[in-house]
């Protein structure tokens, strides 16, 4: 799906590779997770825009017919219920394009995961 195919260096050039559309969908999703975890940083991983803040926060990637949302293991488990309408792998979940994306989801699991990578970072420091 990508217009663009060498490997973006950040996510304005990872964004810049799709079409208007899927640009308008992806610039929300970064938005909504710089809103909250505003002190993450972000990069690029595994060719995908990668959220990080004491380690990996959340991937995500535009495929053909949705949006891959990656928010380890621990973000998919925890949300079980709300995300049990789509389409889930062990640290993945897929939106899909012919739907509205849950935003207010999204949020909810990136802050889910600064708290538990706070937490962990903490606990580093403690030993």
């Amino acid at each position: 799906m990508r217009t663009n195919q060498t490997a973006p260096r950040n996510i304005d050039e990872y964004i810049a590779g799709f079409p208007p559309d899927v640009q308008e969908i992806l610039e929300k999703i970064r938005t909504t997770i710089r809103k909250a975890a505003p002190d993450a940083e972000e990069t690029i991983k595994y060719q995908m825009p990668t959220f990080t803040l004491k380690g990996n926060l959340v991937y995500f990637a535009a495929f053909t017919k949705h949006i891959g949302f990656y928010p380890v293991p621990t973000g998919i488990e925890k949300f079980k219920k709300e995300l049990a309408a789509y389409e889930q792998g062990k640290g993945s979940v897929q939106f899909p394009l012919d739907r509205p994306i849950p935003y207010g989801l999204i949020s909810k699991i990136v802050k889910f995961r600064v708290k538990e990578n706070l937490a962990r970072a903490a606990k580093g420091k403690q030993k």
